[in-house]
């Protein structure tokens, strides 16, 4: 962000705002960063926090060592445990050769654990540990592994919520919670968009070697009236598609999506659609496409996988965790109900 009157430091790579959010999550990120205390973003998908997870890194003593990124949310529990701590020969089928895991990559640098609420109970045991002793075990391994990594944890949902329905442990949530840092959704500091705006214009008109300047009156009221679902990477999208559309050197209305321009109303504004199944699936759909990085490879785990996992764990709550009566309103086998449920690190319901 460029700096406020009473901020002289220096913009931090990728923030940019002068809203009072996001000059407290500078300011924040900065007295932080000299520290290896774990860090905890909070916010919604889209709102900045593997930026700041990588400003807390290069500004840190650490800046020079690795910056390791892990997606917790888009690898099963037994992919995600050899992932982060690696494994040795034959620890599974496949396992060919010894592989070091994340936390070793990180090791004297830092680790950023994407969307840890999407860890299961037995996976949140073993980074309790390497957060309070520093060491694992390979999987397959006896051997103790002993790493200096600096742990950074995001989570898009409320982890106390998580706590209180028994889906996050607490004892891990007050480690990681050493110092939060909370990231606003982009509709609740929108004198911030034309900012994100023309910074994003910068940016892809670079990289796409275009000279698009402007944006017109009617399209800047559109950009800043819009609810934003996918916060600042949805706005982001947006820009790099008008830059690479438009005819000329400005930004218009009619090159924005329909949703922007107010032809269709968002998803979150039609509570009463009921049973429409086909448009709910299409607004899911393109909102994942519009919030997804150009580099994002996760988009089916991120849709496809999340509906799954949501559809079975309400399902299975609503027949009082008989997998059996769950397997037959769901239309699936009770074998493939429970293949499901280990799966997506659910709890076991009832056998029958």
């Amino acid at each position: 962000h460029p700096p406020g009157p009473a901020d002289a430091s220096p913009p931090l790579h990728g923030l940019v705002g002068t809203s009072p959010a996001m000059l407290e999550v500078a300011a924040t990120t900065r007295r932080v960063a000299a520290s290896n205390a774990s860090v905890l973003l909070l916010g919604e998908t889209g709102t900045g926090k593997e930026l700041v997870a990588r400003a807390i890194h290069e500004l840190s003593p650490r800046g020079s060592g690795p910056f390791v990124r892990v997606n917790c949310g888009a690898l099963s529990e037994s992919l995600l445990e050899s992932e982060l701590f690696g494994h040795v020969r034959g620890a599974f089928t496949g396992a060919v050769a010894n592989r070091a895991g994340r936390f070793e990559a990180a090791h004297t640098g830092t680790i950023f654990l994407d969307e840890i609420n999407s860890t299961t109970p037995k996976l949140q045991v073993k980074l309790l540990r390497v957060l309070q002793e520093r060491e694992f075990e390979r999987v397959g391994d006896t051997e103790t592994v002993r790493v200096d990594t600096r742990v950074i944890a995001a989570s898009n949902r409320d982890l106390l919520d998580e706590v209180a329905r028994e889906r996050f442990r607490e004892d891990l949530y007050y480690r990681l919670n050493v110092v939060p840092i909370v990231l606003p959704p982009l509709r609740s500091r929108r004198g911030d968009i034309p900012l994100l705006v023309a910074h994003f214009l910068e940016h892809y008109n670079r990289a796409n070697d275009r000279r698009v300047e402007r944006v017109a009156p009617a399209a800047a009221e559109a950009l800043s009236r819009y609810h934003w679902p996918g916060n600042v990477r949805e706005l982001q999208n947006v820009v790099e598609r008008c830059v690479v559309m438009a005819p000329g050197a400005e930004i218009t209305l009619d090159l924005l999506p329909p949703t922007i321009r107010g032809e269709r109303a968002p998803t979150a504004a039609l509570p009463g659609r009921g049973g429409d199944l086909d448009s709910l699936a299409r607004d899911l759909v393109e909102q994942g496409i519009a919030t997804a990085a150009a580099d994002d490879d996760t988009l089916f785990d991120r849709v496809v996988s999340r509906v799954e996992r949501e559809l079975i764990a309400q399902m299975l709550a609503a027949c009082g965790g008989v997998q059996l009566r769950a397997a037959a309103r769901l239309g699936i086998n009770r074998n493939t109900l429970r293949k499901k449920l280990l799966e997506h690190g659910l709890e076991d319901g009832e056998g029958a």
